[in-house]
């Protein structure tokens, strides 16, 4: 019990250092900070989520060049967009994301606020029916229903063949969380704090594992769960919010990590 009151007092002094306005500069949330619109939030939340991994900088650069092509009103723009307008996404690249994800993507993603109610609707019903697994399911589930591009799939992570899915879980946790410190949007309403999960980034998992905190040696959705159950010992109503304690810990104090 000891050890536990010890830990906690460790995350959530971590806590209140990490997550405050000054995180989201570098960080890919910085991207739809940048939009006032819910729903441009929302479409451009999910392309920084998907676009990040390897270095944060070029993550965030190539999100927000892609912004740039949908003019900075990415709902607009898909509402909207004829073939002519789609034209300058053919060569887009980022890393192993080429020009047939990139329209995959956007395809999927006019399909969705056309016919679907937007993202907020999709992945509500399916925490609905079975938590955040479901809810992941159920844009896999919208994308299918556009028309599809070789490759769609190729950058959405599926949980049920164990995928931790670390960056739908993260853009998940902008768009729900709401604890007015400014750097999680709050903008879901309908999707509780305590059902998210935690996002297994190679720091989080790090960090996890120096404090006990995971046991599990696979980083998939099983490690992802144990992380969020032990997480929420500490607070069972908004467990995700130590992803800062844990990654800002593991990014800017545990000393040579090497992965």
């Amino acid at each position: 019990m000891t050890q536990n009151l010890h830990l906690q007092q460790f995350l959530d002094d971590r806590l209140l250092m990490y997550n405050r306005p000054s995180f989201i500069i570098d960080d890919p949330i910085c991207v739809p900070h940048s939009f006032q619109k819910k729903e441009d939030k929302e479409i451009a939340g999910l392309i920084a989520a998907i676009f990040a991994w390897g270095q944060r900088k070029t993550a965030i650069s190539k999100a927000t060049h892609l912004l740039s092509l949908m003019n900075n009103k990415p709902l607009d723009f898909l509402l909207s967009a004829t073939e002519k307008d789609y034209k300058p996404m053919t060569s887009f690249v980022h890393r192993t994301f080429n020009s047939d994800d990139c329209l995959g993507l956007l395809f999927g993603l006019a399909h969705i606020y056309k016919h679907l109610g937007g993202l907020e609707e999709v992945f509500t019903s399916g925490f609905a029916k079975g938590g955040a697994s479901e809810g992941i399911q159920s844009v896999r589930s919208a994308f299918a229903g556009a028309p599809l591009m070789p490759r769609t799939f190729k950058h959405f992570p599926d949980p049920e063949k164990g995928s931790a899915a670390k960056r739908m879980n993260m853009f998940l946790r902008w768009m729900v969380r709401n604890d007015g410190m400014g750097v999680d949007f709050g903008l879901w309403k309908k999707i509780n704090s305590c059902d998210l999960i935690c996002p297994l980034d190679l720091h989080v998992v790090k960090a996890a594992r120096e404090l006990t905190l995971l046991k599990r040696k696979q980083n998939d959705w099983k490690a992802a769960l144990e992380l969020t159950d032990n997480l929420k010992l500490f607070d069972p109503d908004d467990p995700v919010k130590y992803d800062f304690a844990l990654f800002g810990y593991s990014m800017y104090e545990i000393k040579n990590i090497k992965f």
